[in-house]
């Protein structure tokens, strides 16, 4: 059975400002990443590498065969800390709640227009944040 996301990877043209971002906004941090011999970065939650970053000369292009990445998807706490560091930074969000579910999805894109969301249990959110 599938339990949580073990990493997603992503090639950007902006190595350093996507590192930034996942570190203030995601508050990953980066850490230890094995020798490929090609530019990259992991970030980390704890001791779990949930993001791999690789460095290309030029933004993916052609998503049928230079592919960045269409979503990813984290399980969190904190929604009102993470919808206050969201506003405090000026990010786009959309706060949504899963039909169904009881999941209230926070989807954010980070610079290079990836689209990402960040899950967290309903009944730590007040509905008039989704409503």
């Amino acid at each position: 059975m599938i339990e949580r996301l073990d990493h997603i990877n992503i090639r950007t043209a902006q190595l350093d400002r996507m590192i930034a971002w996942y570190s203030e906004v995601l508050d990953l941090t980066p850490g230890r990443r094995p020798d490929f011999g090609f530019p990259g970065a992991w970030l980390y939650a704890g001791d779990h590498a949930l993001v791999h970053l690789v460095g290309v000369d030029s933004p993916p292009t052609d998503p049928g065969t230079d592919l960045k990445l269409e979503h990813g998807a984290f399980s969190a706490t904190g929604f009102a800390g993470f919808k206050a560091r969201l506003e405090a930074r000026g990010e786009r969000m959309r706060v949504a709640k899963l039909p169904g579910f009881p999941v209230v999805q926070v989807n954010v894109w980070d610079p290079d227009g990836n689209h990402l969301h960040v899950d967290f249990d309903a009944a730590e959110v007040d509905p008039s944040d989704y409503a």
